[in-house]
């Protein structure tokens, strides 16, 4: 059997193995299947449970995010200086966070490129170099464009704004495989339509002799000298995770693919992040805001793709506005108010649409060890550019609803009434503070960011942590800045070109 609940184990696990991996997500699923393909032993640590996807699609939405996701989706960025606080959501579960985003695949704009390759010095990281690992990811996991026809109402009316606006909207692309718009994609496809990485990495790593072993928590690297030489931890039971047997792997390599807010913790924790160090710095989140609008005839959002359409019209505003629309009941208990108030506004969902903005931020967050529990604690800062970005992309989807004939909009912003299109003109966004913007994101990237030169960053160009041998870090923490894109497709990207020339390695030495 090749996926081994830890939580069923009896007595401690103690394997010795070519590759092990700290994470089955995006990045550490290809490291996985990559290298078990070239003939390397592999084992897959994941912390939390094998959800199989029919399972997960025949879920609740409740159910969901008490069996799926991190913290139950409740985790948070602590906003400083007038920061927003940030929603952050992830997966605990095989497949890690792939299995909660939209599918959304974008690559790395050109305009960030450039910045890397250029100002970063990281040479390789032009759009012609990064092409043959993107088509080979992009056909791996089926990236497919959405068409106009699975657009929601939602989605639609926006766009009618946005082209009497002079706007244009694009179609988004996204990992899926036979979707038929159910608007289902962050709380399980009933239909498994959404190419996650359970499904078009894990099962090829398995088949090619990778095991993979749930409800495993790593507590450390283990070392010797500067050299990883394994890991250390223990399996997991219990409906909160107690301690079970003791998890021991000795390895040749080990590769960190914990994600941008638990990788450098595991870093640290291993006696790596000395005073000064960009372990656990630099995060960046992609902080998103939502705007709802209520129009006098049904919507119906819902029935269409829950993301089919993007405008990157405003990209050098720092800026990317996407469509969006999660389950009715979703909407419904995150709609504005309380009471019956809310009840009666939530009463009119099938009149509401919606759509979001991104901001691509400049980076000031940090990641702390929590003295208290498992999850760490992560605080978040904005540059003055990100300020002006946070309401230049709401006053967007503000217009655009507008201009499509809303009645009333709503604003992202905590203890804010509805805006009809004369009060809106009136009001003046600049006097709210950041502080006060409802604000969420999926995209933790950086803090264990890639550079040229080892002062200036925590893994090399290659993934590899300055000072060690055989330690690596393949996740969005790599990634050396905000994309101002969903970053899905570059964290598999970037595993790939890592993977690619680690399985030609000697790994004797």
């Amino acid at each position: 059997m090749s996926i081994v609940s830890g939580a069923q184990m009896t007595g401690d696990l103690d394997v010795d193995c070519d590759v092990v991996i700290v994470g089955s997500g995006a990045g550490g699923a290809v490291m996985a299947t990559e290298l078990a393909l070239a003939g390397k032993r592999v084992i897959v640590l994941e912390e939390g449970k094998n959800v199989p996807a029919a399972e997960h699609g025949a879920m609740r939405q409740s159910e969901s995010l008490r069996h799926v996701w991190r913290e139950g989706g409740m985790t948070t960025s602590l906003g400083l200086f007038g920061a927003p606080t940030i929603n952050v959501t992830m997966g605990r579960v095989v497949g890690g966070s792939s299995v909660v985003t939209g599918g959304v695949c974008f690559r790395v704009p050109d305009s960030i490129l450039r910045v890397w390759s250029r100002d970063m010095e990281l040479a390789d990281f032009t759009p012609e170099a990064l092409d043959p690992y993107y088509r080979h990811v992009e056909e791996a996991i089926h990236v497919e464009e959405v068409p106009v026809s699975m657009r929601s109402r939602s989605t639609e009316l926006f766009a009618e704004g946005a082209a009497k606006l002079g706007i244009p909207v694009h179609p988004l692309r996204r990992n899926t495989k036979g979707c038929n718009g159910c608007g289902r994609c962050n709380f399980g496809c009933p239909h498994s339509a959404k190419m996650s990485v359970d499904l078009s990495y894990l099962p090829r790593a398995i088949e090619a002799g990778a095991t993979l072993y749930t409800d495993c928590l790593v507590d450390r690297v283990t070392m010797k000298g500067n050299r990883a030489i394994g890991v250390e931890g223990r399996l997991m039971t219990g409906p909160v995770g107690t301690k079970k047997g003791k998890l021991r792997v000795r390895a040749k390599r080990v590769i960190v693919a914990c994600g941008g807010m638990h990788s450098p913790l595991l870093l640290r924790a291993s006696g790596l992040g000395h005073v000064g160090s960009h372990i656990g710095r630099n995060l960046t989140l992609h902080p998103g805001f939502r705007v709802y609008a209520r129009f006098d005839r049904p919507v119906r959002g819902w029935q269409g793709a829950l993301q089919s359409a993007f405008v990157d019209a405003f990209e050098h505003d720092g800026v990317t506005l996407t469509s969006l629309f999660v389950p009715a009941s979703v909407i419904a208990a995150t709609m504005p108010y309380a009471g019956p108030k809310h009840a009666k506004l939530a009463e009119q969902v099938d009149h509401i649409a919606m759509f979001g903005t991104m901001v691509h931020d400049d980076g000031g967050g940090s990641i702390h060890k929590n003295p208290f529990g498992r999850e760490p604690i992560s605080f978040y800062q904005c540059s003055p550019e990100d300020h002006v970005r946070m309401r230049f992309g709401m006053r967007k989807l503000a217009d655009c609803f507008l201009a499509a004939g809303a009645k009333e909009v709503f604003l992202p912003i905590l203890g804010s009434d509805g805006l009809t299109p004369d009060a809106y003109r009136r009001f003046d966004l600049d006097r709210v503070p950041s502080s006060r913007f409802e604000a969420a994101s999926q995209h933790p990237l950086g803090t264990c960011r890639m550079s040229k030169y080892a002062g200036d960053g925590v893994v090399d160009p290659w993934g590899k942590v300055w000072d060690t041998e055989g330690l690596y870090v393949t996740d969005g923490s790599i990634l050396p800045s905000s994309l101002g894109v969903n970053p899905q497709l570059t964290i598999m990207m970037a595993a790939t070109r890592i993977a690619w020339r680690m399985r030609d390695e000697n790994f004797s030495s």
